[in-house]
């Protein structure tokens, strides 16, 4: 059976709130990170992943706090994400009680930074995050600053020298697919689980059971995870847990 796939919710935090959008833009309210991380984590969520979207300095210190309350909170391992770029960041959130974190512009730009957080934290503590597009010519363009500032990197070149400086997971989101639902790209996402032998986490894209079901089979991957289904109570997590059992995916209830 190997491990059991994981349900990730994802929270977008702004200014101490959550909020979602629609292919990176137009984003609204979802609600008290704190009290949606509490309540997935009680419906049986496997991980969550908080995200810093506008981590200047100020929200920053906003997000720590938020992240110190999360870990009070909360009993499943949880990561963190958005303005890490360089290992004393990683130091503060793993103080306030993250389980990893997530780097995603400041590595593509340093990508020794990699090489540093697995030295000093362990692989298991660094999740790469890679956005990226697939453009008209079919190749898969990555972008940095949430997903403003197209990069000459190609996704599965740099997914795989992520993995060799110590990535311990890729989260991959479809800018394409993402909060369309419409589905996750399952080919990129298996492309990238066939030739890496780190776990993927499959992002952007989720709008029903079945698009989980997919990812998991079509996409080979490791972990899905989503936002908006689950902030606006389209998917409860429990009904989909059991969905996925039924569908004969080694999940946990």
């Amino acid at each position: 059976m190997g491990l059991a796939k994981r349900i990730i919710p994802c929270l977008d935090v702004k200014d101490g709130e959550t909020v979602k959008g629609t292919n990176f833009v137009n984003l609204r309210s979802a609600g008290d990170p704190v009290a949606l991380g509490k309540a997935y984590s009680e419906q049986g969520a496997d991980e969550l992943v908080f995200l810093d979207i506008t981590a200047s300095f100020e929200g920053r210190k906003t997000f720590t706090e938020m992240v110190t309350r999360v870990a009070q909170e909360i009993n499943i391992p949880f990561t963190v994400g958005g303005g890490i770029n360089e290992l004393a960041d990683v130091e503060r959130l793993l103080y306030a009680g993250a389980d990893k974190v997530s780097v995603n512009s400041a590595a593509i730009r340093h990508p020794e930074l990699i090489d540093e957080i697995a030295r000093r934290f362990g692989s298991q503590v660094c999740v790469v995050a890679i956005d990226a597009r697939q453009e008209a010519d079919g190749q898969w363009a990555c972008y940095l600053k949430g997903g403003r500032e197209r990069t000459e990197r190609g996704l599965f070149e740099w997914a795989k020298e992520a993995q060799e400086r110590g990535a311990g997971e890729i989260l991959f989101t479809s800018m394409n697919h993402d909060g369309v639902k419409t589905g996750y790209a399952n080919e990129a996402l298996r492309q990238l689980a066939d030739n890496l032998s780190i776990p993927i986490i499959a992002s952007g894209g989720a709008g029903q059971k079945a698009h989980f079901r997919d990812a998991f089979i079509e996409g080979h991957a490791d972990a899905a995870l989503a936002a908006s289904v689950f902030h606006f109570g389209e998917i409860p997590i429990p009904e989909l847990k059991q969905y996925l059992k039924d569908e004969g995916i080694n999940i946990r209830l």
